[in-house]
């Protein structure tokens, strides 16, 4: 029998205006930042897996001071097999769904930056709440820049978070967002005074979405199937710039896709693309040069 998996640090408020919110802490003890690989996607399973379905909400943290989630495993992405890769991004899909479909309000706190993965697994949350770090951090989608594409929703998630065509520009060209221009953009629901300030925020957002009634459907609360016709406007607009490049061409298809076949749908084309990218020419060399920079 494999040993049992040590869900996150969890600490569910016992008392107090907060009492019954619970925070997850992404942690990686050891690593400098936090990132998205399958032991810390199991121990957030364990984690949601252990929660009291009687609690008021989840507040998603890091305990990185200098990110909220620096991206995917990017050695995994590239190292893979085709097979071993969408069990991998099906899995993530999976767990991020669990989020997703908690029976009560979620938030992602966010101190630092948050790319790929890490966004994605945000936008899984009912709302993003951010503070100002001490130097300002980036907010996004960056995949294209590596000659890949999202593979847990981003491409559907984020346009439904931003101004839709500029979301699917962004993502296609693979640039995040600095923190100001995603604040002003409308990424956060609540910008907190200060990072000390912070999990107040985050808890004093879940507490009040109590008193507001939660759907589940299957899919975030969040994602630009729920604007159809906003989605589908955007596209329009963007479609001709979009297909210019692979990794657009893949945005484009699975925003298509999520807004003809649904969320699942979506998915099913992100992951297809994500593993079909990175097994190209193109694809391995960005990556490999990426990695070759962080030797350095």
């Amino acid at each position: 029998m494999p040993d049992p998996v040590a869900p996150l640090p969890t600490h569910i408020e016992p008392d107090g205006p907060f009492m019954g919110i619970a925070t997850i802490t992404l942690e990686q003890p050891g690593k400098p930042v936090v990132v998205l690989d399958h032991p810390l996607i199991q121990r957030l399973e364990a984690a949601i897996l252990a929660l009291p379905r009687t609690i008021a909400g989840v507040v998603l943290a890091s305990a990185s001071e200098r990110v909220f989630v620096a991206g995917a495993d990017l050695k995994a992405i590239s190292e893979l097999n085709n097979t071993q890769l969408h069990a991998y991004l099906q899995y993530g899909s999976r767990v991020f769904g669990m989020l997703g479909q908690l029976p009560f309000p979620t938030a992602a706190a966010i101190n630092g930056a948050a790319l790929g993965g890490g966004l994605e697994l945000a936008m899984h949350c009912d709302a993003l709440i951010a503070s100002p770090g001490a130097k300002p951090y980036p907010v996004g989608l960056p995949e294209a820049g590596l000659c890949i594409c999202p593979g847990w929703g981003g491409t559907v998630l984020l346009p439904a978070r931003i101004d839709p065509a500029l979301a699917m520009e962004k993502t296609a060209k693979g640039e995040p967002l600095p923190f100001d221009a995603s604040r002003e953009a409308g990424m956060f629901d609540v910008v907190a005074a200060s990072a000390s300030e912070l999990l107040k925020a985050a808890k004093t957002w879940v507490s009040q979405a109590r008193t507001r009634p939660i759907e589940r459907d299957g899919a975030p609360s969040r994602w630009i199937g729920r604007k159809a016709a906003q989605g589908l406007a955007a596209l329009e607009q963007m479609r001709e710039s979009l297909s210019t490049t692979e990794p657009g061409r893949a945005v484009t298809l699975a925003i298509d896709a999520g807004l003809t076949r649904g969320w699942k749908g979506a998915i099913e084309v992100e992951q297809r693309e994500l593993v079909r990218l990175r097994a190209s020419q193109a694809g391995k060399a960005a990556i490999q040069a990426f990695f070759d920079k962080a030797k350095k």
